[in-house]
């Protein structure tokens, strides 16, 4: 951990601006946090407090060493990670075990390549199998890795091995935090147990407004049906059980073509930047104004979503003063009800310019 790393204070200049995100001092973790302007010094306070009171309550050993263990974990992740937050990244997840003759292995190298042309970078379990080939497409500029310490199967790739952006942790909890909270977007072709557990975690993060709203992509390759066939679970045993809502299949996108995982990633940024909540209103920056019947359109169609009032189109609001580098981004507004995140999903889609036309197309075949 004494690698060099560096200066977080990285310049965004030469990159394209599709690769250019949000400043990484404000962007609320977790994802439904208002802006605050209090200054940390009363978090550093909580902890200090908290440490006392564990030792006060003669905390057990063994629970120390896990608190001890994530606390220096995430510290030096966050570390690692800063001086790259303000560029986008993709995480992709899929199985260790994929051989380099097969074509989801293929598929997740030209993946990454041709993310890493746009500009972004790759983040991966820095592993083999297709978190290798995720970061062979991408090379070792653009790759960020994230390996597990585990007995067997899991060391770091060749074109990650002994990088200064590779994070190295025990806990699985600790390294799905980084994927989905350091990622402008998540890709995830065919795994294992591992592989299930990190689509359907981002799934439910996306479904619970826990994540900031990113695209999720189910990617197989051209002619599996990995992906395909957990759709067809998701409609035949969730949807019309009643578990989950015809519009939670706008939160994520199955397709056997490279094509599509991309411009789902791209396309999803191509108006709509980023989002806040400003007290209790939900303020999405976009790249380019709308026009009045594109807000008569929106005001239409998910005026359902809206608590109070209408949706508004504005400036920049006092309390995002910090962010000077998106002061200029117009902003639609709105009293968000917090719960419909899929329509959130298609809100966004409508304001990229592709809107589903129906909700019963939302969810896959």
């Amino acid at each position: 951990m004494n690698r060099h790393l560096p200066d977080p204070k990285q310049k965004t200049g030469n990159l394209p601006t599709e690769a250019i995100g949000e400043d990484e001092l404000h962007r609320p973790q977790p994802a439904d946090d208002p802006i605050s302007k209090i200054d940390s010094q009363d978090l550093y306070q909580v902890m200090r407090h908290t440490i006392d009171r564990l030792e006060k309550n003669e905390t057990a050993r063994g629970d120390l060493k896990i608190l001890s263990r994530t606390l220096r974990e995430l510290r030096y992740a966050f570390q690692v990670f800063r001086p790259y937050r303000k560029r986008r990244k993709v995480t992709i997840f899929g199985s260790a075990r994929t051989q380099p003759d097969q074509p989801d292995y293929k598929s997740a190298v030209d993946l990454g390549r041709r993310m890493a042309a746009h500009g972004w970078m790759v983040i991966t379990g820095a592993g083999g199998g297709i978190m290798e080939a995720g970061h062979k497409g991408a090379g070792r500029d653009a790759s960020m890795g994230l390996n597990i310490m585990l007995p067997f199967e899991q060391g770091a790739n060749e074109y990650i091995e002994n990088d200064p952006k590779l994070v190295t942790l025990k806990y699985f909890f600790t390294r799905k935090l980084m994927f989905v909270k350091e990622c402008s977007g998540v890709v995830c072709l065919p795994g294992g147990f591992g592989t299930l557990d990190e689509a359907l975690e981002t799934l439910t993060l996306l479904q619970t407004g826990k994540q900031t709203m990113i695209p999720l992509v189910l990617l197989d390759h051209p002619e599996g049906s990995y992906w395909k066939d957990l759709g067809k679970f998701f409609q035949n045993q969730l949807l019309k059980n009643g578990m989950i809502s015809q519009e939670d299949g706008a939160l994520f996108k199955i397709t056997n073509s490279v094509d599509e995982a991309v411009d789902e990633m791209l396309t999803f940024y191509q108006v709509y930047h980023s989002m806040r909540y400003v007290r209790d209103r939900l303020v999405l920056r976009l790249r380019s104004p709308l026009s009045e019947e594109q807000l008569e359109i929106i005001q239409d169609k998910f005026a359902d979503i809206v608590v109070k009032g209408k949706f508004e189109l504005t400036g920049a609001l006092p309390e995002e003063s910090g962010e000077v580098d998106l002061a200029h981004l117009p902003r639609l507004v709105f009293h968000f009800n917090r719960r419909a995140l899929g329509r959130l999903r298609m809100l966004i889609n409508q304001i990229n310019g592709h809107p589903v036309t129906s909700i019963e197309t939302t969810f896959p075949e």
